[in-house]
Parts: C-alpha cells; structure tokens; sequence
C-alpha cells in the first residue's frame, strides 16, 4: 500500500535541547535530499539505510542556512510506519522546529493528521489495531505498572491470544461447513456438536479470564477518580498535600478555605489516582462556598473511589452521618485524621456507620498513617494479583466491550449445541463471535472506527 508523504513535529513544543520533526512516505529521502548539505556533500539516495548523519538543513531557492541537524535515514520496509522515514534532530526551540517544518512542507510532504503515523503502521500491516492502541496507552501512563500493561499489549500479548481464540472458531466453522456440505454422513453431525460445544467453551472461558483482569487493567488505564470528602476544616487539603507530596492546596484553621475543587494526579502503589479536594460539604449562605459545596456533591456522584475525612478532635455531627448515608455502596475508606489531637470522636458509632468499609487513622501534620491509607487503596482495588507479570491485561474500553459482546455470541452457540439446535444456525453465532473478536485486533472493523481512534493520537504519532 503506497501513501503520500507526511511530516509532522514527534516532541512536544517548547524550550529544549533536542526536538525531532518526522517525515514518512515515499517521497521522504528525496524530499530530505532537496534541503540537506553535509560537510562532504552526501547523496542520500545513495546511503545505506538506518544510518545518521550531521550537515544543515538549506532553502534550496535561497541557499539560506536553516538549522543545524543530525539526520536519521531509515528505509522501509524496517520503520515504524513500513515506509521510508527520516528523522531530523534539530534545536528544541519554537522558533527552530517550527522553520524545520515549514521547509519540509515546502518542498513536498504534508502535515500528518493525528496518529497517522501509527495509523499506516497499522495498515501497512506492522501491527495491529490493538497494538496501534497501545502506543497511546504508553505514551498516557501514569504509573510504572500501566506502561508495563501498554508494553504488553504493544508486543502483541492480546493480539496472540484474540488470534489463537480465532483460530480455534475458525476450525469449528470449518466442521460445520463439512456437515453442511456432505449432510449424507450422519456421523459428521455427531462429531461436529461435541466438537462445537468443546471449542465455544473453551474460547467462553479465555474471554472470562480476560474479563475478570478488565477491571483492574481500566483502573490501570485511566486511573480511578477519587474524591475527598468531609466537613469543612477536617485535613482534605492535607490529605491532598500528603499524597501527591506538594503543598497544592491551601490549608488553614479556617472553615472553608477550599471553594473550588481542586484535582491532581498521584501514583499510590501503583495506582493512578485521580484526586479531587472538594470544598467541605455542609450548609452555608457563602454564595462561592455554596458553588463549591454544589460542585463538591456533583464529584461525589462521579466518583469511583471515596476519601472520607472525620476529625479525630470532634464528636460526629449531624453532616457527618449524612455524608455516611452519602456514600453508601460506593467503594469508601473512612480516614479518622488529627490523632495528635485528644480523642472526642466516637470509634464505635464510625465502626458501625463503616459496617465493611476500611477505617484508617493518620495525623496528616505527622504524617502518621499515610502508608496505611496507601496500602488500603491498593488491597481495595487489585488485593496484590496486579503483580502477577505472566496476565494478560485488558485496559481499552472498547475491547472490553466487544469481549462482553464476543461472550455473549459464543454462550448462545453453547447453549444452542446443547439443545442440538442445526448446526447451520449454531454457525451464525459462532461467526458473529469470530468478527466480534476480530474487530479488537483491526481484521473486521469498519474504516470510520479506524478514523475515529486515530484521531485520537497526539499530533507526529
């Protein structure tokens, strides 16, 4: 498959020492070509590929001395995208990269749409769909463990799963066309049904042990949001600080200080955690407090993990039961902070109000108890399997939808052979499950979906 050629900036914009504009096609040596010059006057058409080399960029109708640069030459099909590349190395400032580019543009190649890189890496067959995913899951991860899951993926550990599970459809659909080809051999029938029941299930259960890491493989993905809640003047903004190890917000004796809520990232043992510090919930005639105590309720309905703050130094009032009442069936760790204060809180009553929900106690000016607090919001969500290297993580939303999808197909062809429905019906479920699968790895889904990913990418992937 031959395209045009594209160019596009592969770093991000800003001050830096090195930047990198990308040109890919088949068109990308002889373009390079036109605005290189080496000291030695080097014909890149004629150097070996995957080699470097130093010289200026030049406007080929000015003779203009454009950039300094080291220039990589990599000929397809071994590049990324499958076609030639190169890759100029030029000073990290706005101003330069931007004249890079502009002088490529000129002389030939076009801006590259978002992802297209990747994207023709795709269809030129390099990878597949589900790998192409991946490279934006690496380049978005928040924790060590999410880009070992990306990693995983990008070198192909689902795609080899999706494809054996395929292959093993692919041989039952092969018997069926047997039995509907000669149907004069009643033993066919015979065989084709266990055979059938055999395969569904096996493939039924590989979609379950996917499934069953989905959730942990999403958290890992997109991180949990996770909500800071409580009275007003009970340690939020500390608990805030304490996790992502910054003073970002505000902390006073004040009641209300926060009017806003305020988000960070932070890794917690290998968790990404959306933090929210919301403002502290409770009834007031602040016009901006109120707003915020508002905006405060609206995060704790979208929240997938809550904060539950209390003070230590104070009985539990009437907004404190509430916010129990609040939270109730939702993922909660209730935190009893200020033990450096004298006890006036009622342990028991927040026991029984807690019922099965984790309760951890900290002095948050201590720093006591923040390693407890830690160790629960990992034993909450992952209970240690996460460790476990040899797993085949499911993180991407879509596949986990189409595996849902695929489960469904494969236990109503099950539940079919059972009841030894024809054989030639079982295969219209058996072959919705066989392109259910196939469209997580690319070889059954439509173009507009694949427009639609990629559009997604960052600019110069």
């Amino acid at each position: 498959m031959e395209f045009d050629t594209i160019a596009a900036i592969s770093t991000p914009l800003g001050e830096g020492a090195i930047a990198i504009v990308r040109i890919s096609g088949t068109n990308a040596v002889a373009i390079a070509n036109k605005i290189f010059r080496s000291p030695n006057e080097k014909d890149l058409l004629k150097q070996a590929s995957h080699t470097i080399h130093y010289g200026h960029l030049v406007d080929p109708k000015t003779n203009e001395v454009v950039e300094e640069v080291m220039l990589s030459l990599m000929k397809g099909p071994k590049t990324f995208t499958r076609e030639d590349v190169i890759e100029i190395n030029c000073h990290g400032g706005l101003v330069s990269v931007n004249r890079v580019l502009q002088l490529i543009l000129i002389n030939g190649a076009r801006i590259a749409e978002p992802g297209e890189f990747t994207k023709r890496a795709f269809l030129n067959g390099r990878i597949d769909l589900s790998q192409a995913e991946a490279v934006m899951d690496l380049i978005r991860a928040k924790t060590d463990k999410a880009m070992n899951v990306a990693l995983g993926q990008m070198d192909g550990r689902l795609s080899r799963l999706i494809n054996t599970l395929r292959q093993a459809l692919l041989e039952t659909l092969a018997q069926v066309e047997v039995n509907i080809d000669y149907p004069e051999y009643d033993d066919v029938e015979e065989m084709t049904l266990p055979l059938m029941i055999d395969k569904c299930t096996w493939v039924k259960e590989e979609i379950d042990k996917l499934l069953i890491t989905s959730s942990q493989g999403k958290i890992l993905r997109e991180g949990l949001s996770t909500a800071i809640i409580g009275r007003p003047n009970v340690g939020k903004s500390s608990l805030l600080n304490s996790l992502i190890q910054e003073n970002k917000a505000i902390v006073t004796d004040i009641a209300g200080t926060t009017r806003d809520i305020i988000e960070e990232y932070v890794n917690v043992r290998g968790v990404p955690l959306k933090l929210v510090d919301t403002a502290g919930i409770r009834e007031t005639e602040d016009i901006v407090e109120k707003i915020g105590v508002e905006k405060s309720r609206q995060v704790l309905k979208e929240a997938d993990l809550i904060l539950l703050v209390l003070n230590n130094a104070e009985q539990l009032t009437e907004e404190d039961r509430r916010l129990f009442e609040a939270i109730e069936g939702m993922d909660c760790i209730i935190i009893i902070n200020k033990t450096d204060l004298p006890t006036e809180i009622n342990i028991d009553e927040v026991k029984q109000l807690a019922g099965d929900k984790r309760v951890v106690t900290t002095s948050l000016l201590q720093e006591e108890g923040v390693n407890e607090l830690e160790e629960a919001i990992a034993s909450l969500f992952f209970e240690g399997s996460i460790e476990a290297s040899d797993l085949t993580y499911v993180s991407n939303a879509r596949h986990i939808s189409l595996l849902h999808l695929a489960k469904a197909t494969v236990t109503d062809a099950i539940e079919a052979a059972h009841n030894e429905v024809p054989v030639d019906m079982i295969q219209i479920d058996v072959t919705r499950t066989w392109e259910i699968l196939g469209e997580i790895v690319g070889d059954t889904v439509e173009e507009s979906l694949i427009d639609q990913l990629f559009a997604q990418f960052c600019l110069g992937k």
